[in-house]
């Protein structure tokens, strides 16, 4: 895998809208990351689940989640459930005594982001790992201009920071600015072992409370068979979704030529042309199929974002997936 820099031809044709030699295209902005926030009002994250009653209803609500939340104990009433009967309160008063709950108001963003040595690469426009950045922070924006609350969590080479979820703006600009930082420590720090999927999503139960939703965003390329189980599990307890980042050289080969691209700080040569082409695609792949399999068996929404696309447009079809829980990608 090639990162750090897009292949330049030697001959040929060279590839379309190259990426541009500014540092916002190849590196994490923050003030580009904040400036998106305008750019989210025209982003429908998800249906809004906002209740009018205070008290939990007999119907089963069509969110999931914990669905209510503990207020207080009172007084025993008829005609209260004796299954919220508070026993604690009732032995120790002597009175019986009965939980009052309230419909959860709120939903908790769990933004996963992959900072694995393959996200930073790019050929056109932008590196993934900035394409993943920014939809994280269109998200994360949309997401506080419904009430919920957001967090973030990242993995890859030397990066394990989690931003627990908060609301409002302040809880985004935490988030975006551990994007930031952890975008930064992934690009120097080459001497760390990159993570597994499934070591990330472990961490990602830890912080994830029941009814949280959780976006992915990776390339597929640090998958690996044991994440399954605790993708399972986040998708039982809540709500996950995946954005698969690519970029156009990973499913098409370059026009035949010969190459330089810099590997580790050094320069090689590739050479394209004949049965070349379809072991470079097949091997890019087969790198994401695994993550691709275990999200289909487990029904979970996808949404493939190439490198070149516009944002806006790309986020609002994984809205309409937020906002109906099931979408077969």
């Amino acid at each position: 895998m090639v990162s750090g820099t897009a292949a330049t031809p030697a001959s040929g044709n060279p590839p379309t809208r190259p990426v541009p030699r500014g540092t916002s295209a190849v590196q994490v902005d923050l003030d580009s990351l904040i400036a998106l926030r305008l750019a989210a009002r025209s982003l429908v994250l998800a249906a809004s689940r906002k209740v009018a009653t205070s008290q939990a209803g007999i119907k089963t609500s069509r969110f999931r989640g914990r669905g209510v939340d503990y207020v207080e104990s009172r007084g025993y009433q008829p005609g209260d459930d004796i299954r919220s009967m508070d026993w604690r309160v009732t032995a120790r008063s002597g009175k019986p005594h009965t939980k009052v709950f309230q419909e959860e108001r709120e939903r908790s963003v769990l933004l996963v982001v992959d900072h694995s040595p393959s996200m930073h690469f790019g050929t056109r426009v932008c590196f993934k790992s900035v394409q993943a950045a920014r939809a994280a922070a269109l998200i994360a924006w949309s997401a506080i201009r419904g009430g919920d609350r957001v967090g973030a969590l990242g993995f890859g080479c030397g990066v394990t920071g989690e931003v627990r979820p908060a609301g409002g703006p302040r809880g985004v600009l935490h988030c975006l600015r551990a994007l930031a930082d952890w975008d930064l420590l992934a690009r120097t720090d080459r001497a760390a072992a990159p993570a597994t999927l499934s070591q990330a999503l472990e961490r990602t139960r830890r912080l994830a409370r029941p009814g949280c939703l959780v976006v992915l965003l990776s390339d597929g390329f640090s998958s690996d068979a044991a994440a399954e189980a605790p993708l399972a599990r986040l998708a039982t307890h809540g709500e996950v979704r995946l954005v698969l980042l690519t970029d156009a050289l990973e499913t098409q080969a370059p026009p035949r030529g010969r190459y330089a691209v810099e590997v580790g700080g050094q320069r090689r040569w590739l050479e394209f042309g004949g049965r070349t082409d379809a072991r470079w695609t097949d091997a890019f792949r087969e790198r994401r199929e695994l993550l691709l399999r275990q999200t289909r068996r487990l029904g979970i929404g996808r949404l493939t974002l190439d490198t070149r696309d516009d944002l806006t447009r790309s986020l609002a079809s994984l809205g309409l997936a937020l906002a109906t829980r099931r979408n077969a990608g």
